[in-house]
């Protein structure tokens, strides 16, 4: 009898245990993953891939974890020039004294480039593979993104003041115009309004972002009920809080990808689910910031959407959504008082799937299914530091480090191999970066 002919595929991805997230809660063990043209051909017992496909190459990791690559849905990657330069401050003094004169000072093309470039290496090295993206010079952003290969939703800035970016509310609106057409058809890059939150942002300019996200149907990325202060400051100039402010301009939609959420209500946390907006947890940014708690397992049990984010290096200070995922899963039984609260199954899925649904890129990333991108992550659990291995959703959230990544790829593409980066010089960045260090520290702030 004859025997099939294999299917030809570019990689074949033989691992230990493989946790698709989709379904939920589901660990497969020695199985493989087959990719053609960037996407998931086939998910299957590793015999059975040896049998059916003939790869052009074949990567076997028997001791690790292929997952899907983590979503950082909320960051300011430029701001990794900015790491560790005004510590210790609460947001309002932080913001206000510190990085927005830094920033006034040093922003440009240039700045944000070299920040981007620097945590694009950070977030590989970390198994982070998409980014939801919030800072100015979005065309510059999108641009070095697509350099190097990696999945990113470009934040399009509004702001009722001038900036580097755009000195008049109109000028804002035209260059996010041009941005988003220049990227609109990119398999890579995608674009959000990124309106930067209510306290900075008027009624009339938050009506152009609805009806501009309306028309394009691109999501509305907003810092939203960071602080008790910011509530406050709403109830005193219109009377309303934030939410409700906003879902009378409309904006409280499935659109939205509402940033912080540390001071809800329970009439809040269900018009969230009601309206199908989905929440970015940043856990260690509001600790560090000491801006509040999110509500994450009420949240989460209430049917939102969650997501996780690091915020900017400049308030969390690293882009480790190992780290980042870890502290989620642990706080929210603290604020929950109950020790089953965002079980690691489920922090997982917020850390990877959530932020996929949060950004408008579930369709594509966030699990391992047949037909999505190829943005996988290997994770070596052979450590001590992961041994004995007797759950692995549990390893991977609770003990595992962002030094057990191995290998990376995007869109099929590897991006790190053995812990190596590819296709980027890790010692010239470090270089660059220290030459920002020097020129921030002559500005005596």
């Amino acid at each position: 009898m004859t025997q099939p002919t294999p299917e030809r595929v570019d990689l074949l991805i033989e691992a230990g245990w493989v946790v698709p997230v989709e379904p939920h809660g589901v660990v497969l063990e020695d199985h493989a993953v087959a990719v053609r043209d960037g996407a998931i051909v086939a998910l299957l017992p590793i015999a059975e891939a040896r049998a059916r496909f003939e790869a052009a190459a074949t990567v076997s990791r028997p001791d690790a974890a292929l997952m899907p690559g983590l979503v950082n849905a909320h960051t300011h990657n430029p701001m990794t020039l900015l790491r560790g330069v005004a510590d210790d401050l609460p947001l309002k003094t932080w913001l206000q004294d510190h990085i927005w004169p830094i920033e006034a000072a040093v922003i440009g093309p240039e700045f944000v480039a070299d920040g981007v470039t620097l945590a694009i290496a950070e977030m590989l090295r970390g198994g982070t593979t998409c980014v939801n993206e919030n800072y100015f010079f979005p065309d510059v952003q999108a641009a070095v993104y697509k350099q190097h290969g990696f999945r990113a939703r470009v934040g399009l800035p509004v702001i009722d003041f001038p900036t580097a970016w755009a000195k008049s509310d109109d000028e804002y609106f035209a260059r996010a115009g041009e941005v988003h057409d220049q990227w609109r058809d990119d398999p890579l890059v995608s674009t959000a309004f990124a309106p930067h939150a209510p306290y900075t942002v008027s009624d009339a300019n938050f009506e152009r972002v609805r009806m501009l996200s309306d028309q394009l149907d691109v999501p509305v990325h907003l810092h939203l009920h960071e602080t008790a202060q910011e509530v406050q400051q709403s109830l005193d100039e219109h009377g309303q809080r934030p939410i409700a402010r906003l879902d009378r301009l409309g904006l409280f939609n499935d659109r939205l990808i509402a940033v912080h959420m540390t001071q809800l209500t329970e009439a809040e946390i269900h018009l969230c689910r009601e309206r199908g907006v989905s929440v970015v947890h940043c856990p260690e940014s509001n600790l560090k910031l000491a801006s509040g708690f999110c509500p994450a397992c009420a949240l989460e049990r209430a049917g939102v959407n969650l997501a996780i984010g690091t915020d900017g290096c400049a308030s969390n200070n690293d882009l480790d959504m190992f780290g980042e995922t870890r502290t989620a899963a642990i706080l929210a039984k603290a604020v929950a008082q109950d020790a089953s609260a965002l079980d690691a199954a489920t922090a997982l899925r917020a850390a990877t799937l959530g932020g996929a649904r949060a950004i408008g890129l579930d369709h594509l990333v966030g699990s391992i299914e047949p037909g999505k991108q190829a943005d996988l992550v290997c994770v070596d659990l052979s450590a001590l530091e992961t041994q004995p291995l007797h759950h692995v959703h549990s390893q991977l959230v609770y003990a595992t480090g962002r030094h057990q990544v191995s290998d990376v790829w995007i869109a099929g593409r590897a991006r790190l191999r053995s812990r190596e980066l590819v296709d980027i010089d890790a010692a010239a960045l470090i270089a660059n970066a220290r030459q920002w260090r020097t020129r921030i520290a002559a500005l005596g702030r």
